[in-house]
């Protein structure tokens, strides 16, 4: 079975599947992930995605192996450059991850030429297929109604008083010239990176990218944005997908199991492996915690009617997660994450599962009564 494939942009065609690159130096040995790039590669599977801040859960000594892992890859197996598509990811300012850059207070010209520079030279490569901004370089409200300061830190409303008054939010548009900047710049590394997108962002933050591209000729347009999207968290449909729609940006949809819940494991009596992320990384990884709440009921009640419906139609759970977000029509590519051989094999036997029109309506049923329990 080979995996479909999908025109992102001219000149760049992807496969519809995009295997991620976040436990490959945490969860993954580097014989490990060898061998899961080979697997997926022989699948038909030409589109990897990486950031320079994996693996996941991010420390200083791990930070960066992600993106070397897969240059060995592929200079090891000897794969023509033209045969893959790479998409990686500048971090953004995190009182987190000071030993990226020393923990930038914005992404300037200084940070993003770093940023390129180190990954080329993880990945042992002349330049980047797709190069994304990790998270907006702004304060913005989340979907979860919290607030992400410029990093992933969640603030309660409580914490932060201007969610009270929103007239107190930034609004001295002091964003938009560091945006206009960070084009101007990216126009001129595009000797070394063929396309930029977006990932985490909002509505505001495409189209102003595009508006500044359209009144520059010299800037470059975005061509994805990067968000979660799942049968658990569908808020890309809420704005989102108009605003892409219309200007004709694709979605790469990462986390389509919503980090493996949606296979059942969770909630299987044994409460899943051990060595699951949710279990292995416990109190170690907030961002994913947070979002992906093993406590929160509206979440299992969800997923259980989720799985009820794949058991009705005689679908494995993955089959039924990954084709939902496949048939999306403004979804270019899911981002998915495997740490084993056999989790791969049934990602890829899902890709070319087709939903009935009656599967979508249950599908809608759920939603209605438990909307994005996963945010």
């Amino acid at each position: 079975m080979s995996v479909p494939l999908f025109n992102l942009a001219p000149n760049l065609t992807v496969s519809r599947l995009c295997l991620g690159t976040m436990t490959f130096g945490e969860q993954n040995s580097l014989p490990q992930t060898l061998r899961l790039l080979d697997q997926a590669f022989d699948a038909g599977i030409n589109f990897f995605d990486s950031a320079e801040m994996y693996p996941v859960p991010q420390r200083a000594e791990t930070q960066g192996k992600s993106e070397e892992y897969f240059g060995q890859w592929v200079r090891k197996r000897k794969i023509s450059r033209d045969r893959v598509v790479i998409a990686t990811k500048v971090a953004g300012p995190s009182g987190q991850m000071s030993w990226i850059r020393d923990g930038p207070k914005c992404l300037d010209a200084k940070n993003i030429t770093e940023a390129v520079d180190g990954s080329l030279k993880r990945l042992q490569m002349d330049h980047i297929d797709l190069y994304q901004i990790h998270w907006p370089d702004r304060f913005f409200l989340y979907n979860t109604g919290a607030v992400i300061l410029k990093c992933f830190t969640v603030v309660s409303p409580a914490m932060f008083p201007c969610l009270e008054k929103p007239s107190m939010i930034q609004s001295d548009n002091s964003h938009l010239s560091q945006l206009r900047s960070n084009l101007m710049l990216l126009a001129e590394l595009l000797m070394l990176i063929r396309y930029i997108g977006l990932s985490n962002e909002t509505p505001y933050g495409v189209m102003k990218f595009l508006q500044f591209a359209e009144n520059n000729v010299r800037y470059p347009k975005i061509i994805s944005v990067q968000n979660s999207y799942s049968l658990l968290c569908r808020t890309f449909d809420s704005g989102m997908a108009e605003c892409c729609h219309h200007e004709r940006i694709y979605l790469l949809g990462y986390s389509p199991l919503a980090m493996g819940i949606l296979s059942g494991k969770y909630f299987a009596s044994d409460g899943a492996p051990s060595d699951a992320r949710l279990n292995l990384f416990k109190g170690r990884y907030s961002e994913g915690e947070s979002r992906y709440s093993l406590a929160r009921n509206t979440l299992k009640l969800a997923t259980m009617e989720y799985l009820g419906i794949a058991e009705k139609y005689g679908l494995h759970p993955v089959s039924l997660a990954i084709a939902f977000v496949l048939n999306h029509p403004l979804v270019a590519s899911t981002v998915f994450g495997v740490t084993k051989p056999w989790q791969l094999e049934e990602v890829i036997s899902a890709c070319n599962v087709e939903l009935t029109s009656e599967i979508i309506a249950d599908i809608n049923k759920v939603h209605a009564k438990f909307p994005n329990p996963c945010p």
